[in-house]
């Protein structure tokens, strides 16, 4: 699958959204890694599925109640409440993307070094069913 230039800064956008995110995380929720986090996640999924998709993907109606959360939780974040902002912000991403976490772990488990971490029996347990599958 080749993806186009402004697909490739999306995914890097993205990685360094959830890198940030990641760290703000590790420095006891700081709240300006946690906001750069969020603005970077959101441009680089605006950028790998385009500006329509992302908005037809985050106000579709089985999907409003994790966009009211994570939008929620960025919110908080910027409101200086970045403890509580992530645990909602967390709760909304999964609701969101919690669809795609099989075909993610399916395309993680035919990596060369991590598909046999996670076809061990005590981390295949924790995978979700479908992803279990060797293919």
């Amino acid at each position: 699958m080749w993806l186009s230039d402004g697909q490739k800064i999306g995914v890097g956008l993205t990685a360094f959204g959830l890198f940030f995110m990641l760290m703000g995380v590790m420095m006891f929720f700081d709240s300006g890694l946690l906001a750069i986090g969020n603005i970077l996640f959101l441009s680089g999924i605006a950028a790998i599925i385009g500006p329509r998709s992302t908005v037809t993907f985050f106000t579709r109606r089985e999907k409003l109640r994790g966009t009211i959360c994570f939008l929620g939780g960025i919110f908080l974040v910027l409101s200086k409440y970045p403890f509580l902002g992530f645990l909602v912000e967390v709760f909304g991403f999964l609701n969101l993307f919690g669809d795609f976490f099989p075909v993610v772990f399916g395309f993680l488990k035919r990596l060369p070094v991590i598909g046999p971490i996670l076809c061990q029996p005590m981390i295949s347990r924790f995978l979700p069913r479908e992803s279990r599958t060797r293919a």
